[in-house]
């Protein structure tokens, strides 16, 4: 006789947070609060607030359709690190009530049932401590438990503000199924075949026969036709906690010198970066946040050309404080001198904060593997002194004081230069702008001297009189004498001349269009020049060294 072992199925205790992405966007002050707010991924919705429901905004709904419903929606772009990151607060609070929690993503978790039933009693006991913790957190949460974690996930989603627990009893996940969509499985192929079958619905799923599921839909089939009949063969695996990489300082009282608290600070830098070294990792990208005592924020993200020092962490800091505006403390503004210099004996700290600093914050945005990082046998060389010089530069000038050039995108030659200060990152999307076509531009080669403004020149006909162009781009008269310095008496002869190309910008812009034509010209001294006439004046853009 042979005895046959039947598993009891694990019972799942699933956390749902709706509309995480729009939470979460909210949390990170992406989006304000109690306004038509959405998501977006793709140009269509993935996440929208009440307000925004209230007005005919749904998920799936084209950007601009949902515009259209509803004139004053606020929207950004879906960010996956900002949802996990804001995510990592409601993760912890809920290990401090139920260890044992599985990420199924930002905004869903999963957890063992049993263990958490036998600590507080019951399974209802144990979610409603889950949605105490949520609510702790200021974030609404549903809860469902059932035999499985896909039957657990449809019923937390099945639930609704007034009443966010359902318990399924044992044994009765595949009857709750029976009338959802095949659509909740996730497989949009899958649920596009078995709708064109007449398979509308999970019970209908279900009811196929195992064999003829895996012989017309393989291994994928098997899986969904599992889920559909509340045998999801996924257990709950509970995550490692990672290990607390970021490190805060409070002050009591708060500080309102910056050689007080870069000094305070020191400390703190080193541990920060002992601790990312411990676990074999350098930061390259670092967020710091400076809270002040009236609860007020000022958060920044800073990147390094090689990896954070306890001495960059500091000074970080520094620059933080003195990019941001005066602060103005009971009508009277906190010692704009010293704010503008950042640092000075019995200095302020002018981080447009209303009260003395009374935390600040790391967060290692990004880490990477210290083996990366780690030095030659004989050293760097040449590249290691040239950091080192920067750096330290860097350090005494201020955080704008040593800038690299970056190509951006643009027609005029100033457009396409940008300053970017050493070890920061490029700005969002300045290498898509560079490789895009931008009719209008010069051609290669390009000048080799590009001025920071444009400097007022002359170019004048035989009779000494401006060079003027017709309403069909044309020169009314060619050009005899160039003066670089504006003025006739100092007049060169113009040796060659090409031109001119009309430059029409923003047309449908009265601020920033751009009616221009540029000319080239070599002058009697062999110097090359790529000027621009607007309506009036002629300009010298820049100079074919």
């Amino acid at each position: 006789m042979m005895l046959v072992r039947v598993e009891t199925p694990v019972r799942a205790l699933v956390t749902w947070f709706p509309d995480w992405p729009l939470v979460a966007a909210r949390l990170a002050d992406a989006l304000p609060p109690d306004v038509p707010a959405a998501v977006i991924g793709q140009g269509v919705i993935a996440a929208c607030s009440a307000e925004a429901r209230a007005e005919g905004v749904v998920r799936g709904l084209r950007l601009r359709e949902a515009q259209t419903r509803c004139t004053g929606l606020v929207v950004c772009a879906v960010d996956p690190v900002r949802d996990a990151r804001e995510f990592e607060p409601v993760l912890l609070s809920l290990e401090e009530r139920t260890p044992g929690v599985e990420v199924l993503r930002p905004g869903l978790c999963a957890i063992r049932a049993r263990g958490a039933a036998r600590y507080y009693g019951s399974e209802e006991a144990a979610a409603g401590a889950v949605l105490e913790s949520a609510d702790r957190l200021g974030v609404e949460a549903r809860v469902g438990i059932a035999d499985s974690v896909f039957a657990a996930e449809q019923a937390a989603r099945s639930t609704s503000e007034l009443s966010p627990l359902l318990v399924l009893q044992p044994g009765s996940s595949r009857d709750f199924l029976s009338p959802f969509p095949v659509e909740v499985l996730g497989q949009p192929k899958l649920a596009s075949l078995l709708k064109r079958l007449g398979i509308l619905t999970l019970g209908s799923f279900a009811n196929l026969p195992v064999a003829d599921v895996r012989a017309r839909f393989g291994a994928a089939g098997i899986t969904a036709h599992a889920l559909a009949s509340g045998q999801d063969p996924r257990r709950v695996i509970p995550r490692t906690p990672p290990r607390k990489l970021d490190q805060r300082a409070e002050f009591e009282p708060g500080l309102d010198r910056v050689d007080q608290l870069a000094f305070q600070l020191r400390a703190t830098a080193d541990t920060f970066v002992a601790g990312l070294q411990t676990e074999g990792l350098v930061c390259t990208e670092l967020k710091v946040l400076i809270t002040d005592e009236a609860g007020s924020r000022s958060d920044r993200t800073w990147g390094h050309p090689r990896h954070f020092t306890a001495s960059d962490v500091v000074d970080r800091v520094r620059w933080q404080l003195q990019s941001q505006p005066p602060a103005q403390a009971n009508g009277k503004a906190i010692n704009r001198e010293m704010a503008n210099s950042g640092m000075n004996d019995g200095g302020t700290t002018g981080a447009g904060l209303s009260s003395p600093v009374a935390g600040v914050e790391f967060v290692p945005v990004r880490v990477d593997s210290i083996a990366h990082h780690g030095r030659a046998l004989f050293g760097d060389g040449a590249e290691e002194q040239i950091h080192h010089g920067l750096s330290r530069i860097q350090s005494m000038l201020g955080h704008e004081a040593v800038v690299v050039p970056a190509i951006s995108g643009g027609r005029l030659l100033a457009e396409r230069r940008r300053l970017v200060p050493w070890g920061d990152a490029l700005p969002t999307g300045t290498a898509a702008l560079a490789s895009r076509p931008w009719p209008g531009r010069i051609p290669d080669p390009q000048p080799a001297t590009v001025f920071a403004s444009l400097i007022p020149v002359l170019l004048l006909d035989a009779n000494k009189e401006k060079v003027r162009t017709d309403h069909r781009g044309g020169l009314l008269a060619p050009p005899m004498w160039f003066c670089p310095s504006g003025d006739p008496a100092r007049r060169r002869l113009v040796a060659q001349w090409a031109g001119p190309w009309p430059l029409r910008q923003r047309w449908w812009d009265a601020d920033h269009r751009l009616e221009a034509d540029r000319f080239q010209l070599v002058d009697g001294n062999g110097e090359g020049w790529l000027l621009l006439l607007d309506e009036q004046n002629w300009w010298a853009e820049a100079r074919y060294d």
